[in-house]
């Protein structure tokens, strides 16, 4: 019933907020299409897709018998251990549903109508969409021509009304890291009072010498946090644990905005055995980072151009190709991420990337001959 007119049998419309109309959906990576005669390849998600850690899986049967009652809410022995690996305190850490549950919460602190956010673009898909629901003014800040964050222009951007700077390194999706020296002298430019958080989802697979450490950076600037995921290189992205850490006012305030009982019995257990496995990770990560490099290498050779791939994906930077190189790929049973501005192609197994590179070859010699 209309509200204005009781005799009016038109149905009514629930209110949304104007915001919703100022940012697009999250859209997840596509699965791959069925083709006859070829496997089938999801290159889409930056997904890892070495087989997980047996003794994870282990933890995970083990802990998946009495969904009756809650987790423990404050994760304590998941963060004891992060706490011991990373040498930070317990008041540094906070543990959530995901990476993702943090970038909300970050805006949830720090951003309403009244204040402006400031990112990097293109980058990860979410800083529009958590900072736009918030109702934050949205600063996006264009990368250089080689896929880099633009520190200058971002450190020019901020004004009275700045209350969160995102930072992405490897940047998601074009793959440069920050440099340790370029970030301390950024940071040195923002004022104490902004936030800035520095989403390192894909830290484990960087292999640049010069490339940022946030975890001694944190340490000096009261005002930066840092946003980790076991999503990527630990290979549990379906069971959505990451963390923070930041100064303990700073988690302080991230414990009021995080959802009570997010992350499962199971799902802490898994984290906690991987970490227990620490060094099997990092050499998971390693030789996903060699396959990285090798696929990277042979797409420069066949003549494209590939900015610094320092995550578990390259990009391809194809502008209004990028559809027509998506669909190539989908042809063959491959699913990319197309991002409009170009491709992002995750790392995968070797029948996979192998697949990508007739598939680009071909293309290559079609559209740019």
């Amino acid at each position: 019933m209309n509200a204005e007119n009781p005799d009016s049998s038109a149905p009514s419309t629930p209110r949304l907020r104007a915001a919703l109309d100022t940012f697009p959906p999250y859209i997840p990576g596509k699965p791959p299409r069925e083709v006859t005669g070829l496997r089938p390849f999801k290159l889409s998600s930056n997904e890892n897709f070495l087989s997980p850690l047996p003794e994870v899986l282990d933890a995970m049967v083990a802990h998946a018998k009495d969904p009756a009652h809650y987790p423990d809410d404050a994760a304590v022995a998941l963060r004891e251990e992060l706490a011991k690996r990373l040498g930070v305190g317990l008041d540094e850490l906070v543990v959530t549903t995901g990476a993702s549950e943090l970038l909300v919460a970050l805006t949830q602190i720090t951003s309403d109508a009244t204040t402006e956010a400031i990112y990097p673009w293109p980058s990860f898909e979410m800083y529009p969409q958590t900072t736009g629901l918030a109702g934050s003014a949205r600063i996006e800040v264009p990368l250089s021509a080689d896929g880099r964050h633009d520190l200058d222009a971002m450190a020019e951007a901020i004004t009275d009304r700045t209350t969160l700077i995102i930072l992405c390194s490897p940047n998601n999706p074009t793959g440069p890291v920050l440099r340790d020296a370029e970030l301390r002298s950024f940071l040195d430019r923002v004022p104490d009072h902004v936030l800035v958080a520095l989403d390192e989802a894909y830290w484990e697979f960087a292999t640049a010498p010069e490339r940022v450490r946030g975890l001694e950076l944190v340490k000096d600037y009261e005002n930066l946090v840092l946003l980790r995921t076991f999503s990527k290189a630990h290979g549990l992205a379906g069971l959505r644990v990451g963390y923070a850490v930041a100064h303990p006012a700073v988690i302080s305030g991230l414990l009021k905005a995080v959802i009570p009982f997010g992350v499962t019995d199971m799902s802490q257990a898994a984290a906690l055995e991987s970490l227990r496995h620490w060094d099997a990770v990092l050499e998971r990560a390693a030789q996903i980072a060699a396959a990285r490099d090798a696929f990277a290498a042979a797409l420069r050779d066949q003549g494209w151009d590939v900015p610094e791939a320092q995550a578990n994906y390259v990009w391809l930077p194809l502008g209004e190709k990028s559809a027509a190189f998506e669909d190539a790929c989908v042809e063959q049973a491959v699913a990319v991420r197309n991002l409009g501005a170009g491709v992002r192609i995750s790392i995968g197994e070797d029948e996979a990337l192998a697949r990508v590179l007739e598939i680009a070859e071909r293309f290559r010699a079609e559209h740019f001959s």
